[in-house]
């Protein structure tokens, strides 16, 4: 089985990197979830040569009734987050293709702006909490140009650097969105790995994952 995944992450660079096999965005969930489904058989089959049929299909049921169980509540959750982002909100509120859609959480954030102190350290927070907010995406790289424009905007009056302020919230998206804080991220993966329920790993890296975020935000405001 590490031979087997090891051979797909491999095929997987190569055609994201290289011409040399095909490969098209979306199509790891295909390839994994397919590798998994052949090792699976051939494990069974092998180990229960005579109850092969039944055991593969009672572990297939299995996979999908923790998927369900897993997404259940992820997906409205991640569906309010979704409808507040451009580049998805058009198609869930069933809008043309030529139609770009609204932008609800990033028009809140920029209403938010004005209302931000002159003050390096309350510019800093705000900034660390706004890239957070950015990251429910799930992703924690698609506020980067809405983050950006923000930093550059408050760091002169705040005299903060601009690359510092984008550093903070992007540090706030990343830790967020990127598999610590957001249950619809890769954080499912982990979850299921370690047979953990998603929600409750979630509730143990609050604390942690938030004291790393303002402490780094604290040296960076001190440091620069």
């Amino acid at each position: 089985m590490p031979a087997a995944f090891l051979a797909v992450l491999a095929y997987m660079l190569v055609g994201r990197f290289t011409d040399v096999v095909p490969w098209e965005d979306g199509g790891g969930a295909s390839l994994v979830g397919g590798t998994a489904i052949i090792l699976m058989t051939l494990v069974t089959v092998t180990s229960r040569r005579s109850e092969a049929l039944e055991f593969c299909a009672t572990h297939f049921i299995d996979g999908l009734s923790y998927a369900f169980k897993a997404m259940g509540i992820i997906l409205p959750v991640a569906g309010f987050v979704y409808i507040g982002i451009p580049d998805y909100s058009g198609a869930i509120l069933g809008l043309d293709d030529d139609t770009t859609g609204p932008a609800f959480l990033f028009d809140t954030v920029e209403r938010v702006q004005p209302y931000i102190p002159d003050n390096g350290v309350f510019v800093a927070l705000s900034m660390l909490f706004i890239g957070m907010a950015v990251g429910l995406d799930g992703s924690g790289w698609a506020g980067l140009p809405l983050t950006g424009g923000l930093a550059a905007a408050l760091a002169p009056q705040s005299g903060m650097d601009t690359a510092t302020l984008a550093a903070i919230a992007q540090n706030g998206a990343t830790w967020t969105g990127g598999g610590t804080l957001v249950i619809w991220s890769s954080l499912v993966v982990v979850a299921g790995f370690c047979r953990i329920p998603v929600a409750e790993l979630v509730r143990h890296l609050v604390v942690p994952v938030m004291a790393g975020l303002l402490l780094a935000t604290g040296a960076a405001v001190i440091i620069w």
